[in-house]
C-alpha cells in the first residue's frame, strides 16, 4: 500500500533519559502542525498510552513482539490507517528484552522498530560527557546493522561549549543530530513506584505537554525528523481480541485503570458494551452486566475508601452469585479478603476470594508471564495459553483458593503467583495481553 503512513521509534539506551517527554513534545508539536500522528507504545506499558492520547488526540496502542502473534500485531498496526505519521515510544533501553528461544532482545523496542520498518531516534542523556556520547550512539547504531537508524537527540546539554564538543563526536561517528535539548529541571513527569503517575492524575497535563511541545519546537529539527520517517509493509489481516462477554461492567477510576487499549478496542469492535463504574465512588457494577472486570491500578493508595465502599462490595457479591467476576493485579487484590498497606494497616477487601496481600514488606514482581489455564476464566477456556505481564510490589500472605493457572516467566521458570478461583470469581496477578493461537 503506497500511502501507508511512515513512522519512527523514539528510544534510548536506558530508562530515565527523557524519551517520554521527547515523545509527548513531538506528538503535540506535530499535531499542532496539522500532522495526523498515530502513537504507539512498544512493550507492556499501560500508563504511557494515556499520555500519548492526551498529546496527540488519537488512541495509542501497545505493540509487543513477545506477547503478541503476527495477526494481533497486524490488527493493532492497522489502527494507523488514515494517519500521516506513526510515532512509537520504546520501553527501557532499545535492545532490552528477554532471551526466550535463544533470541537476545526478544520483545525489545528494536524488534518493534524492525517489524514495523521504523527508523530509530535515540534520545541520549549527555550529562557528564561530550565526545564520548558518540561512542555510545555508534554502538547502538552498529549493534543491529539491519535496524534503520534515523539519528540522535541530545538531551540535558549544559552549555554551548558542551553542545559543540558533543556534536563533533557525532560528526566523527557519522550520526545525524536531530535535536539538542538544553538541561531543564522542569521537563519531567511526576512518578511513583510503578513509574509515571496516571494521566488523569496530572494536575495540569495539557499545559505540561504544551510546554514540552514548545521546548521541542525550539530545539529539534522537525522537518528533518519527518523526513527521516520510513514506511514498512502495510499490515496483513489480523483480528483484535474478542470480548469475554456482551455487557462488561468495567471498574474505571484512580484505583482501577490499567487496561490495554487494544483489548478495549477489540471488545467494542465486536459489539460488546462497556459499562464503566467507580468503586472509589462506591458505585455498584451495572446489575444487567454479564461480567464484572476489575483491572489493575493502585488499590493500595485507596485501600481505606475501597474498604468503606459498601454498595460496591454488595453489588459484587450479588453479581458473583450467578455471573463471572474477574480481577487483574490490583483488581485481583481488591477481590481478596484483605490488603495490608505500607504502614501495616489491614483493610477489608471484597472477600470473594481468600487472597490476602501486603505492601508492608515490598517485593518487586516484574516480567512477562505465560499462563496455561487449569480452569476457565471469562472469555478463555481451560487449557488456553495466555500471554501477559506482571508488575507490582505486593506480597501474598494467604491464597487458600484453587489455583487458576500454571504460570511461568518468559524463560519458562515457574512463577508462584498463579492466580486463583472460587465459584464464579477468578483473578490473576498478570495483566492479560493476548491468548496464543490454538
Amino acid at each position: 500500500m503506497a500511502d501507508w503512513p511512515t513512522g519512527l521509534l523514539v528510544s534510548a539506551p536506558s530508562s530515565g533519559t527523557g524519551k517520554t517527554t521527547v515523545m509527548l513534545g513531538l506528538l503535540r508539536a506535530l499535531a499542532d502542525d496539522g500532522v495526523r500522528v498515530q502513537p504507539f507504545k512498544s512493550g507492556p506499558d499501560y500508563i504511557d498510552p494515556a499520555f500519548h492520547r492526551a498529546a496527540s488526540g488519537r488512541d495509542s496502542f501497545n505493540l509487543d513482539t513477545w506477547a503478541m502473534g503476527d495477526g494481533l500485531l497486524s490488527a493493532i498496526a492497522a489502527r494507523a490507517e488514515g494517519a500521516d505519521l506513526c510515532l512509537g515510544e520504546g520501553s527501557m533501553g532499545l535492545y532490552d528484552g528477554v532471551a526466550t528461544r535463544g533470541r537476545v532482545g526478544f520483545g525489545s523496542s528494536a524488534e518493534t522498530a524492525a517489524r514495523m520498518g521504523w527508523p530509530v531516534i535515540l534520545v541520549l542523556d549527555v550529562g557528564g560527557q561530550a565526545q564520548s556520547a558518540a561512542a555510545t550512539a555508534l554502538g547502538f547504531a552498529a549493534y543491529a546493522p539491519d535496524l534503520p537508524f534515523a539519528g540522535v537527540i541530545l538531551n540535558r546539554v549544559a552549555s554551548p561549549r558542551h553542545e559543540r564538543l558533543t556534536r563533533l563526536g557525532m560528526e566523527r561517528a557519522g550520526l545525524p543530530v536531530l535535536g539538542v535539548l538544553p538541561r531543564r529541571g522542569d521537563l519531567t513527569l511526576p512518578e511513583r513506584h510503578l513509574g509515571l503517575i496516571q494521566a488523569v492524575e496530572h494536575p495540569d497535563l495539557d499545559a505540561a505537554i504544551g510546554g514540552y511541545a514548545s521546548f521541542l519546537r525550539e530545539h529539534v529539527d522537525l522537518p528533518a525528523i519527518k523526513a527521516a520517517a520510513r514506511s514498512g509493509p502495510a499490515p496483513s489481516s489480523g483480528a483484535l481480541p474478542r470480548p469475554p462477554a456482551q455487557r462488561i461492567a468495567l471498574a474505571q477510576d484512580a484505583a482501577f485503570s490499567f487496561t490495554y487499549p487494544h483489548l478495549l478496542r477489540g471488545w467494542r469492535a465486536a459489539g460488546a458494551e462497556i459499562l464503566p463504574f467507580s468503586p472509589l465512588a462506591n458505585e455498584a457494577p451495572d446489575p444487567s452486566a454479564d461480567l464484572v472486570w476489575l483491572p489493575g491500578g493502585y488499590p493500595e493508595l485507596h485501600a481505606g475508601r475501597i474498604a468503606a465502599a459498601e454498595r460496591f462490595r454488595e453489588g459484587l457479591h450479588k453479581h458473583a452469585q450467578t455471573r463471572p467476576v474477574h480481577g487483574e493485579c490490583g483488581g485481583y487484590m481488591a477481590l481478596g479478603e484483605a490488603l495490608i498497606d505500607k504502614e501495616g494497616v489491614r483493610h477489608r477487601m471484597a472477600g470473594l476470594l481468600g487472597l490476602v496481600t501486603s505492601y508492608e514488606k515490598r517485593k518487586f514482581h516484574l516480567g512477562y508471564r505465560r499462563a496455561v489455564l487449569k480452569a476457565p476464566m471469562p472469555g478463555q477456556a481451560a487449557g488456553t495459553a495466555l500471554r501477559g505481564h506482571e508488575f507490582h510490589y505486593s506480597t501474598i500472605l494467604e491464597q487458600p483458593d484453587a489455583i487458576l493457572a500454571a504460570v511461568a516467566d518468559a524463560d519458562g521458570a515457574a512463577v508462584p503467583e498463579t492466580g486463583s478461583r472460587r465459584g464464579h470469581v477468578t483473578g490473576t496477578f498478570f495483566h492479560l495481553i493476548s491468548a496464543e493461537a490454538a
